[in-house]
């Protein structure tokens, strides 16, 4: 999977050292002049990581990735700033929820790093989603089956953590099948 980059600057030679910085990552670099410029881009497509500038005309950064924060809460949100100084990184952490709080000049080792690891968490982050979604389901699946077989999940344990079953409560293969049918996937009409 490509990961897809914007970079917002002012600064056109900025934008520049950026992607020549970034040149051998394999990534998909946007760039753009403004926080409205860069609204645009995230309006006609999706966007992994933003790394913005903070003092920049007409919208600061802090204001951009706040923006971007309501709109694309999914969207990884750094600022790169020549301007460091605590009231900024205040602001930015509060408007726009950024992920990190670079000052220029940046290594592009570190501004590499950077964004691997927001990229890294980010992956993470869909993961747990997912892991969620499916917990949420499968215990959906257990309380049904409380509810049809009151007891089936009140489970004793050996020593090693086996499950001691009674044969005489439950038959095993009933309920083997009723859960294959409850797994198995629906036909689909055609």
């Amino acid at each position: 999977m490509k990961y897809t980059i914007l970079f917002v600057d002012d600064e056109p030679r900025i934008l520049d050292a950026l992607k020549i910085a970034l040149r051998k990552d394999p990534y998909e670099i946007l760039t753009a002049e403004s926080g409205k410029e860069g609204l645009e881009i995230l309006a006609q497509q999706p966007v992994d990581v933003i790394v913005s500038d903070e003092q920049m005309p007409g919208m600061s950064g802090s204001v951009f990735l706040g923006l971007v924060r309501e709109k694309y809460p999914d969207t990884i949100r750094i600022i790169l700033t020549g301007q460091a100084s605590l009231d900024a990184a205040i602001r930015a952490i509060n408007e726009g929820e950024v992920y990190r709080f670079l000052t220029k000049p940046c290594n592009p080792v570190d501004l590499s790093f950077t964004i691997h690891n927001a990229l890294q968490m980010k992956a993470l982050v869909q993961e747990s989603a997912k892991l969620l979604t499916r917990t949420r389901g499968q215990k959906a699946l257990l309380d049904d089956l409380e509810m049809e077989h009151p007891g089936m999940t009140d489970v004793k344990r050996d020593a090693s953590g086996a499950i001691l079953l009674e044969e005489e409560d439950i038959d095993i293969d009933h309920l083997l099948e009723e859960i294959r049918s409850e797994l198995a996937p629906s036909p689909v009409n055609k």
